[in-house]
């Protein structure tokens, strides 16, 4: 049985709980080994704010590098079809022939940090026409009076009937910007993105359906 995909418990998780939500998206239940969940929550919310204090500066580039690389550790030594690459600044971008979109259509999930006021983890799980769908941990109501204005803006919806998959629609364009508005990824220099792949279920590339912007 596939697990519905969770939401944060503080302001700072969005990067473990995005990672295991992959997990969760690409694997049934009964399949994921806690070995899995224990060591992204060992490794996670490693950074340091000004103050000194430890997670809440979220999580690092260096700890998603890490656990893409033991991730695919993992999955060679226990026959775990799991299998990662991590990307950076110029290959993190949406388009016909980029390296994310080939992947979603190849049937995996891909961690990208974006922003959200301030830098943020989401799970990107399909591709609708221009637009990525995905799964943003931090939780909002649509009927929220204090739900923030650029919520509403141009190329974000949300989705509410899907929560094993997506809450939220986001056109490419949007996500491409350099600025750091919602739901744009900001300058190439500090892009970056986990791709993460259940290899049993993997489409190969002449199966997918060719995407053009």
């Amino acid at each position: 049985m596939k697990n519905l995909l969770n939401y944060q418990s503080s302001e700072y998780d969005c990067g473990p709980v995005t990672l295991t939500n992959a997990i969760r998206y690409l694997f049934e239940r009964e399949e994921i080994p806690p070995d899995i969940i224990k060591n992204i929550m060992l490794y996670c919310l490693d950074s340091y704010n000004e103050a000194g204090e430890v997670g809440k500066q979220g999580t690092s580039t260096s700890a998603m590098m890490f656990l893409g690389s033991w991730l695919n550790q993992f999955g060679a030594i226990r026959k775990f079809p799991v299998s990662c690459e991590f990307l950076s600044g110029e290959s993190v971008y949406f388009s016909q022939n980029s390296r994310i979109v080939s992947a979603i259509q190849q049937g995996g999930a891909v961690v990208l940090r974006l922003f959200l006021d301030v830098e943020h983890y989401v799970l990107l799980t399909g591709i609708e026409g221009e637009d990525v769908i995905l799964f943003d941990p931090y939780y909002e109501e649509l009927d929220d009076p204090e739900l923030d204005a650029e919520f509403f803006s141009g190329g974000i919806s949300f989705i509410t009937d899907q929560p094993k998959k997506a809450n939220r629609r986001i056109s490419m364009e949007r996500l491409n910007r350099h600025g750091k508005g919602f739901y744009e990824m900001g300058p190439c220099g500090i892009r970056e993105a986990l791709i993460i792949f259940n290899q049993e279920k993997r489409i190969t590339p002449e199966a997918t359906i060719e995407y053009f912007i």
